[in-house]
């Protein structure tokens, strides 16, 4: 455990449970998705992190004794710093954590609109080699419901800054966030999406709503459409089958084994579609065939 202290909540992708958090800012600076209540709390209000006290930290570190070998810089949306604050604080990790070998953040479309790839660039040679990128959804109709304030073009043309800059990117798609109205379109455009984009990674993970959907379900009704209901399994399996269907990719390494999942999907897209796609259909002719997860195993 490094000896820092964060504001609460943290979050972090699952791959990165050995890496040293860096909270180099608190929040998210868009925090409107209406599906997402990780920085909904009071003492999350966004605000970016002054880089003597990320200097004091990351010496806080050093002075521990303790190895560091990946770096994830929290919180929600750190990529939304300029080109030169991010470039500072890469160069503090490299003075102070040389054995540093990977930087990763989580990223919104929006963040890269103000670098170009050349920056972008410079940030990869000076160790961001890795961001997770959190499309939800490829589908307009669907991201203008969620208020993600994001497009299918602006998440490709960030999607595509990030691969031409030699970053890698792990995508997160989210089954069911459509509901039974969208399930369809939802899928189908997430991988029109994903095959323009071709990421290094691509997971999904089903829509959860711990602390309540009302907020959610609001917007539907707001839209006219029909109630929002979360998808049962039946209708997830079906979603997963459209997007496998239709996803066209080259070396993807594919991962559906978030806890939110009721069917655990692993893979390299294209070599595995056939494979995993035979295990979808299993899943919805003969589920009780395939191993799946009982709802006390499930969560977010």
């Amino acid at each position: 455990m490094y000896p820092l202290t964060y504001i609460e909540p943290v979050f972090r992708p699952p791959s990165e449970w050995k890496s040293l958090i860096l909270q180099v800012t608190n929040g998210c600076s868009w925090n409107r998705c209406t599906f997402c209540e990780m920085y909904t709390a009071e003492q999350k209000k966004f605000k970016p992190k002054k880089l003597e006290l990320i200097e004091q930290e990351i010496q806080t570190i050093v002075n521990s004794g303790l190895p560091v070998g990946r770096v994830f810089l929290a919180d929600g949306d750190a990529l939304m710093l300029p080109f030169q604050r991010l470039k500072d604080i890469l160069l503090l990790i490299k003075k102070y954590l040389p054995t540093v070998t990977r930087v990763s953040s989580y990223c919104l479309p929006r963040n890269l609109s103000n670098k170009t790839v050349e920056q972008l660039a410079e940030l990869r040679e000076l160790g961001l080699k890795l961001v997770y990128v959190g499309c939800e959804s490829g589908d307009d109709d669907v991201l203008k419901l969620i208020d993600k304030g994001e497009t299918y073009t602006s998440s490709l043309i960030a999607l595509n800054k990030i691969k031409q800059a030699g970053i890698k990117s792990s995508v997160m798609i989210l089954n069911g966030l459509g509901g039974p109205a969208l399930s369809k379109q939802h899928a189908i455009n997430s991988a029109r999406l994903m095959n323009e984009a071709q990421p290094d990674y691509l997971s999904t993970l089903v829509v959860s709503f711990p602390l309540g959907e009302e907020r959610f379900a609001k917007r539907f009704e707001e839209f006219d459409l029909q109630r929002f209901r979360m998808l049962n399994q039946h209708e997830l399996f079906q979603e997963m089958k459209w997007l496998l269907t239709e996803l066209s990719l080259a070396k993807t390494i594919f991962r559906s084994d978030h806890a939110s999942n009721y069917l655990v999907l692993k893979g390299v897209l294209g070599q595995d579609k056939t494979k995993l796609l035979q295990l979808v259909n299993e899943a919805i002719e003969r589920p009780s065939n395939v191993m799946l997860r009982q709802e006390w195993q499930r969560g977010l």
